[in-house]
């Protein structure tokens, strides 16, 4: 088999997951044209990162959860509320944005332990537990910014996560020198990392790819790791954001693709009757992914509120929709089983980069909704008949 046969079996194969990136590939192309190189230019690229950080964060945990054949409503104003908690604690008691960080997020994890034990123990619906959960924490939100509708947060730490960037470590340089080699290192930890899956996978007798393909992939990703690294170092580099995003990301990543736990998320998506007589605690799994899930609504919320360096009575508003449009777009099955992390992350650039592209082309809003609809049905349409012939 020539190398371009086994490129087009590859992806027919892999349909479903390439799908995404090729879609992102087109629309930055088709952006950069229209705009005259306006949509790909170093310093819209770091805004539209920084944009999109607190949807990637809700999405990879919206990923696992629609993994799981589950849903959270409730995500959106439970980012907006603690974020408002996490101001009202720093400018009114004082509190050090070093405490309250971890204090809001362990009570979203707690809220998310509770909202798995309404589903997992008391069998109730996750659309009708998220549900509610969305009326409680948008209420919630309502009253503690009742008094002044906006709660100004003074905190230059607290506010430098959601709009500073990491330190240079060579002071007036034309590019960010730590930025470059950071993704150089990134660079270098992929080829390792896919050498020894290459050669684990040839050790158990495992499919993989060709020498000549396995390094073309190897190039290509490089050359777009950095390039996304140059066009970051040439602006302001890499943002405390953009950091907090890869973190969640790599973490969310390795336990889904790499532990004993992942597996079982998987295992429990994909029949969790099958799950549970072979042997896995279903109940715990429905623990684990909605305390997850609040957890990460708790970190958007810290991400939101520090971009606007406030807290809102609107602030949460459709953050949910988004995620769940994201996970969608980047390959989650309406019917569980299937969805990656990674593809989650795609999913959000893909509906940040449609927004962000044409808002600059100056398309009014009413035509973005309907388009960022569409696409959502046509990323269903297509799982669907994807499933259709794999059957």
């Amino acid at each position: 088999m020539s190398v371009f046969e086994e490129l087009r079996h590859l992806l027919k194969k892999n349909i479903r997951e390439y799908g995404m990136y090729i879609a992102l590939a087109v629309i930055i192309i088709a952006f950069g044209i229209m705009t005259d190189g306006l949509f790909v230019s170093a310093r819209n690229i770091s805004t539209l990162l920084n944009q999109t950080g607190y949807i990637m964060v809700l999405a990879v945990g919206m990923t696992i959860i629609i993994v799981c054949k589950h849903i959270d409503l409730s995500v959106g104003f439970l980012a907006g509320f603690t974020g408002a908690v996490a101001a009202i604690l720093m400018t009114k008691h004082g509190v050090s944005e070093w405490l309250v960080i971890p204090i809001v997020m362990v009570f979203g994890l707690l809220v998310g332990l509770l909202n798995g034990f309404m589903v997992g123990k008391l069998g109730i619906p996750s659309y009708v537990v998220s549900l509610a959960g969305m009326f409680i924490w948008r209420g919630l939100l309502l009253l503690v910014t009742q008094e002044t509708g906006t709660i100004i947060v003074p905190n230059k730490g607290f506010n430098a996560i959601g709009n500073g960037f990491i330190p240079d470590i060579v002071p007036d340089s034309d590019v960010h020198i730590l930025t470059l080699i950071i993704g150089v290192a990134g660079i270098a930890i992929f080829i390792i990392n896919s050498v020894r899956s290459r050669q684990n996978k040839i050790k158990y007798q495992f499919e993989v790819l060709s020498m000549p393909l396995f390094v073309i992939k190897l190039v290509f990703i490089s050359i777009i790791i950095g390039g996304i690294t140059w066009i970051l170092a040439s602006y302001n580099g890499l943002s405390w954001t953009v950091v907090i995003c890869l973190a969640v990301v790599m973490i969310y990543h390795f336990i889904t693709q790499r532990t004993s736990l992942g597996r079982h998320i998987y295992a429990v998506g994909g029949n969790d009757s099958a799950a549970q007589l072979a042997g896995i605690n279903v109940r715990k799994i429905t623990y684990i992914i909605f305390g997850s899930m609040s957890m990460l609504a708790a970190v958007s919320g810290i991400l939101f509120t520090s971009r606007l360096q406030s807290a809102t009575t609107t602030a949460g508003t459709l953050f949910e929709l988004d995620a769940i449009a994201s996970a969608f777009v980047g390959g989650a099955s309406a019917n569980g089983g299937v969805g990656k992390v990674t593809g989650s992350i795609v999913g959000a650039l893909v509906m940040s980069a449609l927004t962000n592209g044409m808002n600059l082309m100056g398309v009014d809003i009413s035509y973005q909704y309907a388009i960022r609809g569409a696409v959502l049905i046509l990323a269903v349409f297509f799982d669907v008949q994807t499933r259709k012939r794999g059957k």
